[in-house]
């Protein structure tokens, strides 16, 4: 993918992820904290009793990263995909007989194509985390 286009869909994808952290993420981080010190104030807890309140602590937490890391995996996943098939395009375009400058003007397009389409869903994308990080347990 070529830098530019690599930097656009990068930057959106920081700013996305920048907004869950500060939307909901430093807050559960936050929660998970403050029940993890309340476990370790509790002398009536044994020591394995006392990593077992702290994993549920950290389930939450654990949750919701997993989450966000599956969705970008997608995304990412979507869109090597889409610019897999440019190169595919550019590869038959080249075998007809086509000249570099051809070839490399439609995998241009094809990939500024795959990019505009992939940022489009970031919205949605974050809809769609926020619903499920709001949706987790606390």
């Amino acid at each position: 993918m070529a830098e530019a286009q690599q930097a656009r869909v990068q930057k959106a994808v920081e700013e996305m992820v920048q907004s869950l952290e500060k939307e909901h993420i430093r807050k559960m981080q936050g929660r998970m904290f403050r029940c993890s010190a309340e476990c370790c104030e509790n002398p009536g807890h044994s020591m394995n009793q006392l990593h077992q309140c702290i994993d549920r602590c950290h389930a939450p937490l654990a949750k919701a990263q997993g989450l966000v890391t599956s969705e970008l995996q997608q995304f990412q996943d979507r869109l090597t995909r889409c610019t897999m098939h440019c190169n595919d395009k550019a590869k038959d375009l080249f075998d007809s007989g086509a000249k570099e400058p051809a070839v490399r003007a439609l995998m241009d397009s094809c990939v500024s194509s795959c990019v505009d389409e992939h940022l489009s869903l970031l919205p949605s994308m974050t809809r769609r985390l926020k619903d499920s990080l709001n949706s987790i347990a606390q």
